[in-house]
């Protein structure tokens, strides 16, 4: 099968018209171009180095295009392009009828379904106290505690405090979805399941930002690898930063709660494709390999994780925790953001107040990322799918940046990680010529490529001396890349006192007594492995203090 991707030509010249003419009038411009002069087009606009405008709408019309081609299906959930690149969507029988009640349903709240009256009624039904500010015109709910955001530290800190009494409501942006919901297919997975559908970059375009935004957070789309905090980290932050909480039997005591009530197991029954080359790279190369414990059954093997488990074994704070949370009473809004926290002193010395903030490749990513350099080629790599295996190297950043809004999000790599960065690729990439790879390549705009069978040792050197982390999309280097972060961390770290960091050992601001952050933003800095663990363990631990003290009347 050939993939052609079409765009409208004369509707883009007569934009062009109107901007390069100069006249200050619209004037309509109809050019008609073969394929090949498209074709070589685009291929300039990728390699522009000084309009980087242009390079720019290059990698948007490219990301959109096959992302849409290829997560786009039917009725009956098919795409025609999937059987030519060997991809399948795991059928699983429905029952026509849900069954009587989701996991989450006696705490739900969606608000998309309630207008003012019936939410409030609503809320008052679930045991939240509601009181009508006519003046303002605006709704005051009372509770204990308002956690906003339902994922890894969310979750946690709501079933610790709902178990201890409180009155916990949890603001969750997103939506809740069950595996019933669940079809499989990217295109609605990112659209629902992720920020901004799992489009949102840095404002340079150099990193696409990973992030969970529905009930469950990250934890309901990640990957299912879940290790435990290593201990030259737990090191690290106990001794150089100065954070007891790391070094203490009280964590290691909430990393194996967490783990028990995620149902953490080490064993594997059967090993995907990239695991597959994975392992044999490694071997070939002499190096250990071990395997990753995962929240899900031993025998679990959908493909779909990152797109919602479809059979429902992967646990996420969704199906355990917030579970625990409703039982004990908490309730659960979602499609409601906070945009705003407003602390104020209670008039009643008895009333406390406490706000825990909490935050948490199918055929259609992988099209979008990977380099696109002409039509031939794209095809080419396309139909290679099925056979294709993807290694990626993550490294533990040193780099900063910042978050001034809403989805304005600056990060600049420091030069260290961009040398752990270059010799995580190199490694990558032998370990895939040792597992046999026919051929092998980068997400450089180029391909950056090399043919394995036949090649030479020395050439196979030289072109690894090649591979270095490029500069993003606005970079005016010729080639570029780009960069994912699944992710996020530290933007909010604990510090031993006010310099160090926004929040102390017990998650609170140093800023605004009562305001608590118990996600990935308080660790201290980023851990180089998948954080859900540490993430679940710090909340249990800054939850379970905030949880003692407010039994005992008091803040920490």
């Amino acid at each position: 099968m050939q993939f052609q991707f079409f765009l409208d030509w004369e509707h883009f010249c007569f934009v062009g018209g109107f901007v390069w003419n100069g006249s200050g009038h619209l004037c309509r411009v109809s050019v008609k171009l073969s394929l090949k002069k498209r074709e070589a087009i685009l291929q300039k606009w990728s390699r522009e180095t000084l309009l980087l405008p242009l390079r720019i709408a290059f990698l948007l019309l490219k990301i959109m295009c096959l992302f849409v081609y290829f997560s786009w299906s039917d009725e009956n959930s098919s795409n025609p392009a999937w059987e030519a690149i060997g991809y399948q969507v795991e059928a699983i029988e429905r029952e026509t009828k849900r069954e009587k009640e989701r996991p989450l349903e006696k705490g739900i709240i969606e608000i998309m379904n309630e207008d003012e009256s019936s939410l409030k009624e609503s809320l008052v039904q679930k045991g939240i106290n509601v009181a009508e500010d006519e003046n303002e015109n605006v709704y005051k709910i009372k509770c204990d505690v308002v956690i906003i955001g339902s994922g890894c530290g969310g979750g946690v800190a709501a079933a610790v405090l709902a178990k201890w009494g409180q009155q916990v409501l949890i603001l969750e942006k997103g939506h809740y979805f069950v595996p019933e919901d669940c079809s499989g297919l990217e295109g609605p997975a990112y659209s629902e399941l992720y920020e901004s559908g799992g489009m949102l970059t840095t404002q340079d375009g150099k990193i696409m930002v990973m992030a969970g935004a529905t009930v469950g957070g990250g934890s309901h789309v990640n990957l299912a690898r879940w290790i435990r905090t290593p201990d030259y980290i737990l090191k690290e932050w106990s001794k150089e930063s100065k954070i007891h909480l790391f070094g203490s039997h009280e964590y290691q005591s909430a990393m194996d709660a967490v783990c028990e009530r995620i149902g953490v197991t080490e064993n594997c029954v059967q090993e995907g494709f990239q695991n597959q080359v994975l392992r044999r790279g490694c071997e070939g190369l002499g190096l250990k390999v071990e395997p990753v414990s995962r929240n899900s059954s031993a025998d679990h093997y959908c493909g779909s994780c990152c797109c919602d488990c479809r059979r429902g074994e992967k646990k996420g704070t969704d199906s355990t925790q917030l579970v625990d949370a409703v039982k004990d009473g908490a309730v659960i809004l979602t499609g409601c953001k906070a945009e705003t926290l407003v602390l104020v002193k209670s008039e009643e010395k008895s009333d406390i107040q406490a706000i825990v903030v909490a935050e948490a490749l199918g055929p259609a990513l992988f099209a979008a990322f990977f380099p696109w350099v002409s039509r031939h080629d794209m095809n080419d790599r396309m139909t290679k799918y099925a056979r294709t295996a993807v290694l990626f190297a993550l490294t533990r950043d040193h780099g900063s940046g910042e978050v001034r809004k809403q989805g304005h999000i600056k990060y600049r790599m420091s030069a260290l990680d961009k040398e752990n960065l270059k010799m995580g690729l190199r490694r990558a990439l032998r370990i895939l010529v040792g597992a046999g790879a026919a051929e092998v390549e980068t997400f450089r705009s180029d391909g950056q490529r090399i043919r394995c069978k036949g090649t030479k040792n020395e050439d196979l050197e030289e072109y690894l001396d090649t591979i270095t982390a490029v500069g993003g999309p606005r970079s005016r280097s010729e080639y570029w890349t780009l960069y994912s972060s699944a992710h996020q961390m530290s933007s909010c770290r604990t510090g031993a006192n006010e310099e160090d960091g926004a929040v102390d050992e017990n998650g609170e601001c140093w800023e605004a007594t009562g305001l608590f952050v118990c996600d990935g933003s308080v660790l201290p800095t980023a851990i180089g492995v998948n954080p859900i663990i540490t993430t679940q363990s710090t909340a249990y631990c800054i939850s379970k203090r905030l949880a003692d003290s407010l039994k005992e009347g008091k803040l920490l």
